[in-house]
């Protein structure tokens, strides 16, 4: 056994460098052909029936006011009814002939269920699964006041997908659905006091290329890994280490710094995109893939790099990172953070 080890360690790198060489020009032309085709004949949404989880704001809001303009039926589910009953009668308005609203937390089993059971009983089918619902962390993993409370993130961000997931497959099989994963660009980077959130992120990126293979052709899956995007998370809202959602923009900047922030609308529209295509992966903005060629190709730089950028203090505050300092340059928060970041006016629970 050891020798075999022995004999693959010398020489599958070899073959499998030499393999790529000469597959890989023709596969990507092969994938090329491919996405202009899907492009042509992208899937029209107009009469299918949707669910977005954590509909209620940021990008599941776009998404939800996106898919309307598209013509599609709604699922919108969150655990605040009256900013989703808000969110559906805009859609309405907007063009989807029907949007009903299941409040739900993903991260309870029952929950989930009745999301999907919500959606046979009044649509009879399922084509469209986004699991968008997600809360974010800003802190170091010692900073916890007890270790069991960064549980609730991966309860929601990786279970409340799992969950849903589970329910619509089989319902989804039914009408050659999608799944549509909200990850985060953040899941394969080593961002500073983002370590639950970060594994979280990557954790769903794991479980659905995984779910991809199982399911076969049956159910496409879209993997999105967007960047910094308008949202509650963008506008400081954040799992503080003593367990409450809190508030802080400054907190905000040290970790945005400035990196722009694209609008929800934008992205949304690129997700669904992409979703229409039968795109296994989108990243938006698309920049954001210069930073898994970093982690590829020199990890030990990029960790140095974040180190240096986002824990190094300049000064006595805590706040002043080189993240920090960069965006106080005089008018570049402007240019960068859209409008709506300024003032929060974040929805409480």
């Amino acid at each position: 056994m050891n020798l075999i080890n022995e004999i693959l360690n010398i020489g599958a790198p070899p073959f499998i460098f030499f393999s790529l060489c000469f597959f890989l020009p023709l596969f990507q032309f092969l994938k090329f052909s491919v996405s202009i085709l899907s492009s042509i004949y992208a899937e029209d949404v107009a009469g299918k029936v949707v669910i977005i989880t954590g509909a209620s704001s940021g990008i599941g809001e776009q998404l939800a006011y996106e898919y309307a303009r598209r013509g599609a039926c709604l699922v919108l589910a969150a655990r605040r009814e009256q900013s989703l009953r808000d969110v559906a009668y805009m859609c309405l308005e907007l063009g989807s002939p029907d949007s009903i609203t299941v409040t739900a937390d993903v991260s309870i089993v029952d929950d989930c269920k009745r999301i999907v059971d919500s959606t046979i009983s009044h649509f009879g089918r399922v084509d469209h699964l986004v699991n968008n619902a997600g809360i974010t962390s800003i802190s170091m993993i010692e900073d916890y006041e007890d270790i069991i409370i960064p549980t609730s993130i991966m309860d929601i961000n990786f279970w409340g997908a799992v969950y849903v997931t589970h329910f619509a497959i089989p319902h989804l099989r039914k009408t050659e659905g999608k799944i549509i994963v909200m990850s985060s660009s953040a899941a394969r980077l080593p961002t500073p006091r983002m370590s639950i959130y970060n594994a979280s992120k990557a954790a769903m990126i794991a479980f659905y290329e995984t779910l991809r293979v199982e399911l076969g052709s049956d159910i496409q899956i879209t993997i999105a890994t967007p960047g910094f995007v308008e949202s509650e998370m963008t506008k400081g809202k954040h799992l503080a280490p003593e367990g409450l959602m809190n508030v802080d923009v400054n907190l905000r900047d040290v970790q945005v710094s400035a990196l722009p922030i694209i609008t929800g609308q934008r992205c949304a529209k690129a997700i669904i995109n992409s979703a229409c295509r039968g795109d296994r992966y989108v990243t938006e903005p698309t920049w954001y893939k210069v930073f898994s060629w970093w982690k590829a190709f020199t990890p030990e730089l990029l960790d140095w790099f974040f180190s240096a950028f986002y824990l190094i203090k300049i000064g006595d505050s805590s706040f002043n990172s080189l993240s920090k300092m960069i965006l106080d340059l005089p008018g570049l928060r402007a240019m960068v953070y859209p409008s709506s970041v300024y003032s929060p006016g974040v929805k409480t629970k």
